[in-house]
């Protein structure tokens, strides 16, 4: 699909500078451009590019000012990034959207299938499972009995949703994220093994949540796992049984949140954050990456480190672990004056 200038400006409502007729079909970096590639320039560090670059168009701020003749036609805005944002996300809109059930996919007689939806090929929809209007659910995906799935919610191919789970509208799930899973229950016997403890809750997925590729949620003991609106997971996370996390907090990749903690709204969690089992975290929590948490997070902190403490003193204390052989040296040198008096 080709878009003149003339027709990129009109949606951005910003103004074309040089050939109003010039076609791209693409988007690429202002770097890496080619020949009927759209691009922008909102960064300053990246202004040496634009007289170079090999796309046919550029979407610059209204103040940008050229010191050197251009190869490329400009639509000029109030905001590049922004407007350069909206665009991809047109664009994306475009790419992604599929209608119709394959042949090949295998849907259970007792499951409702809403409206206008995409069903790929080898897709399973098990009995008196729901799929609300505009879904869309790519190739490999299963989808338990009794699940229900809202509107406008996409899963990626491979995603598995066990039985009796419960997805809100306006989710995206990646490639082979698993929603259900059996939680870690075993119970230590006697005989020194162990005993599985029968995992019969469920998990349940509010609105607006977009889970990263490979990221798992178990399923509760009794009861259910909880992601609440607007939470944004990461690649391959971990979220146990019985763990709920809050409104709109953000989880970034390889963290992993042990059983039944629960998690505030409008949080931050870095990468490979650790969290114990049983315990609580405030709201508007930060957490640095690699952090491990042992322990209940107030309102409001920021803490860092293994175990984790508030950032401050955690800062305080690096001065001193990076002086920590010279501080054994000195010991060293007095215990041996000691020893020698």
């Amino acid at each position: 699909m080709k878009f003149t200038a003339e027709q990129i400006a009109e949606v951005l409502n910003g103004k074309v500078e040089g050939s109003k007729d010039v076609e791209v079909h693409t988007l690429s970096k202002i770097e890496e451009g080619n020949y009927g590639s759209l691009s922008f320039l909102a960064n300053p560090k990246y202004t040496p590019y634009i007289y170079d670059t090999q796309a046919s168009i550029v979407i610059v701020n209204d103040d940008f000012q050229a010191t050197k003749a251009l190869k490329c036609t400009l639509i000029r805005v109030k905001d590049a990034y922004s407007a350069f944002s909206q665009l991809l996300n047109m664009y994306n809109q475009v790419k992604l959207d599929k209608s119709g059930i394959s042949s090949q996919a295998a849907i259970s007689e007792t499951a409702k299938i809403g409206e206008n939806v995409y069903i790929g090929e080898f897709v399973i929809i098990g009995d008196n499972a729901v799929i609300g209007n505009n879904a869309k659910i790519y190739p490999q995906t299963f989808i338990g009995e009794n699940c229900k799935i809202g509107e406008n919610t996409t899963f990626f191919p491979g995603v598995k949703i066990y039985s009796d789970c419960n997805v809100g509208k306006d989710c995206t799930f990646h490639a082979g994220v698993v929603i259900g899973s059996d939680g870690f229950g075993f119970a230590p016997q006697a005989a020194n093994n162990y005993k599985k403890v029968a995992q019969i809750g469920n998990v349940i997925i509010e609105d607006d949540v977009e889970i990263g590729a490979n990221t798992t949620i178990d399923r509760a003991t009794l009861g259910s796992t909880i992601i609440r609106k607007g939470v944004k997971l990461d690649n391959l996370i971990q979220i146990a049984h019985n763990v709920e996390i809050g409104e709109n907090t953000v989880m970034a990749a390889q963290s992993g949140v042990s059983g039944s903690t629960k998690i505030g709204k409008n949080c931050m969690i870095g990468g490979q954050v650790g969290m114990t089992g049983h315990i609580s975290i405030g709201d508007n929590v930060k957490i640095g990456a690699q952090a491990g948490i042992m322990s209940n997070v107030k309102d409001g902190q920021t803490i860092i480190g293994s175990p984790a403490i508030e950032v401050g003193a955690f800062m305080k204390s690096s001065v001193y672990f990076k002086k920590l052989p010279e501080l054994a040296k000195k010991i060293y040198e007095i215990e041996k004056k000691l020893q020698e008096g």
